[in-house]
């Protein structure tokens, strides 16, 4: 990495944010020889990451951004993904014209492994973890890095040009891209999602179609066939495409016909496994199975191992997970539903009468999607947090009776297993951010499932 140093010695950056990838690039960017400058608005008491940063000889400012903190001689603002770019220091850097980039700019331009990128509105993690799970079945050695698991700072100074880097990317990372290029990149869906931070669909469309801005025809794109959009991002793609689908055949990628998953790639396609052997259940799911395979075939997996992959994996933490069943109720915890789209997919996913559970974090949405998927699935509504009395009220418009609305996610419980009987499926799926009453989507679904399992005691 000695080129690296000669290009980041005396280089003044500003670090705007903590958490896991703010410390993670302050720190590999310090190891560089960069000038770093870290910042949070949030309080001193509320940054435990300060203490790491400060005795590596890191300036730590934390509860408030300081009027000089951006000026001339700052080089580049590198922000956490979630911070929005109305915040004060960014303008500032902005006005400046000082580069302002997240984590995976940085971590791509220093990686020297091939990277995969992953994004989407739903399915990220579960195709990513599907990916990683393929490539080493097959033997191909990997990382899964980003916005799962470590993030891309700590993995690039350590992984080699022999491995695949693949990566889960949000829209808000790859918004603060410029030069990045992944190797292969997948879009996997786009539904409206996070506009309280986009502003315009249109800005949220823009930062997706990021992942295939640099690609040239030596690379690979992956995209949904059967989402309007990817097939318009696909038209001003330069790079080869792969195609995933549920309804039709591909000229190149996997599709499914009558029943059965089909790999095309030059030629005749071959039939790789029924989609009755694929271990995740829900159409979306199947989605997700179909793109993982495209990518990882890309990259040179195996079919074999493509398909015993699909037939053994049952799914992420947090993600459509069964918890367990009491009392003949089975009990699933899909905090990961952010979004309306996420939830009425996982609403889909069941045959049985469904209680169940939303709310969260209201950003204004109003969940009209999910009226008529509410009317054919649900049997019950549960709604909590900010944003409980929309869902309730879209309970109502479906025709449900069964609607109640409750403070919490352990009240929520105790009320949907009251309601649920013998063969009836309770299922936590949001609709929302859980930043409302819980730090993240992964508290939510701890929370859910303990309070699940004191149902049995």
């Amino acid at each position: 990495m000695s080129h690296l140093l000669e290009n980041w010695t005396g280089r003044s950056v500003v670090v705007l944010g903590l958490a896991r990838s703010g410390v993670a690039i302050a720190k590999l960017l310090h190891r560089l020889g960069a000038k770093v400058v870290a910042n949070d608005v949030k309080p001193r008491s509320a940054c435990p990451e300060a203490s790491e940063l400060e005795a590596l000889g890191i300036p730590v400012i934390c509860g408030e951004h300081p009027d000089d903190l951006i000026h001339d001689g700052v080089e580049m603002l590198v922000k956490n993904p979630g911070i929005p770019y109305r915040a004060h220091p960014i303008q500032q850097a902005l006005a400046l014209g000082i580069p302002v980039v997240t984590e995976v700019e940085i971590a791509g331009s220093l990686s020297q492994a091939p990277m995969i990128g992953i994004t989407g509105s739903n399915g990220k993690t579960t195709t990513t973890t599907l990916v990683g799970r393929m490539l080493t079945r097959s033997r191909i050695k990997c990382t899964v890095a980003g916005n799962i698991g470590q993030a891309l700072a700590d993995v690039v100074a350590h992984i080699g040009k022999e491995e695949w880097l693949v990566a889960e990317l949000s829209s808000f990372q790859l918004k603060g891209t410029e030069r990045f290029r992944p190797r292969i990149a997948a879009l996997l869906n786009v539904f409206p999602a996070h506009l309280d931070y986009h502003e315009t669909m249109d800005d949220y469309v823009q930062s997706k179609r990021k992942i295939f801005a640099n690609q040239s025809a030596g690379n690979v794109a992956v995209l949904n066939a059967d989402s309007q959009i990817c097939r318009e991002v696909a038209e001003t793609i330069g790079s080869t495409l792969w195609w995933f689908s549920r309804t039709s055949p591909v000229e190149r990628g996997v599709y499914v016909r009558d029943g059965v998953i089909h790999v095309k790639e030059q030629g005749q396609p071959q039939a790789l496994m029924p989609v009755a052997d694929v271990a995740l259940r829900g159409d979306f799911n199947l989605e997700n199975a179909l793109a993982a395979s495209a990518i990882s075939l890309a990259a040179g997996a195996s079919m074999d191992a493509v398909a015993q992959t699909l037939r053994e994996f049952h799914g992420v933490e947090h993600r459509l997970e069964f918890v367990t069943t009491v009392a003949g109720v089975r009990y699933y915890n899909d905090s990961k539903a952010t979004n309306a789209q996420a939830a009425a997919k996982a609403l889909e996913s069941f045959k049985e009468p469904v209680v169940w559970i939303g709310g969260g974090l209201d950003r204004g949405v109003d969940f009209k999607e999910l009226v008529p998927v509410l009317k054919a699935h649900a049997k019950a509504v549960v709604t909590y947090g900010q944003s409980k009395q929309i869902l309730a009220e879209r309970g109502r418009d479906a025709g449900l009776t069964d609607v109640h609305v409750v403070n919490d996610l352990g009240e929520a419980v105790a009320k949907a297993a009251s309601l649920a009987r013998d063969g009836d499926v309770v299922l936590l799926s949001p609709a929302c951010a859980s930043w409302d009453q819980y730090t993240s989507f992964e508290e939510r679904g701890s929370i859910f499932k303990q309070a699940v399992h004191r149902l049995q005691i």
